[in-house]
C-alpha cells in the first residue's frame, strides 16, 4: 500500500530512508504486522520518495481509498539498490522474517492493542 505524495510530504524530513516494522491497520479491520519502506527506492530509481506499507497478511479484497494507519516500531535496514530482482525480493523476505520476529517481541506485541487503532468512526487523526 502506498501513501500519497501529500501524506509522504508530510512524513518528518529528518526521519532516515529505510526499511522499519510496525502494526498497520486498514480502515477499522484488524491490526496486522507490517514492514514499510522509505525512500527512493534504488532498484526503481524511483525520482520522487515514496513510503510503501507491505501489511503481513492476505486480504480478500483490495482496500484501495481505505485509510492504512501504522505504527512504526523499529528500524530494520538502511535502503539499498539490488543486482537484480530477485534479490530485491529475497531482502523483502528477510525484512519481513526479521519483522514477525521483532513483532512478537512482548514489548512490541502490546502496542498492537494501543488505542490509537481503535478510536471511534471520524475521530482518527494524522501523526
Amino acid at each position: 500500500a502506498n501513501f500519497s505524495e501529500q501524506v509522504v510530504e508530510s512524513f518528518p524530513s529528518d526521519i532516515s530512508t529505510g526499511i522499519y516494522y510496525g502494526w498497520a491497520c486498514v480502515g477499522n479491520g484488524d491490526v496486522h504486522k507490517m514492514v514499510l519502506s522509505i525512500g527512493w527506492n534504488p532498484f526503481y530509481k524511483n525520482i520522487k520518495k515514496s513510503v510503501e506499507t507491505h501489511v503481513i497478511h492476505t486480504f480478500k479484497d483490495d482496500f484501495y481509498g481505505e485509510i492504512l494507519s501504522i505504527v512504526i516500531i523499529g528500524y530494520i535496514r538502511s535502503e539499498k539498490t539490488f543486482s537484480s530482482l530477485e534479490a530485491l525480493t529475497s531482502a523483502i523476505q528477510e525484512d519481513i522474517e526479521e519483522a514477525k520476529r521483532q513483532l512478537d517481541l512482548p514489548e512490541h506485541l502490546k502496542l498492537k492493542e494501543d488505542n490509537f487503532f481503535h478510536l471511534p468512526e471520524g475521530k482518527r487523526v494524522n501523526h
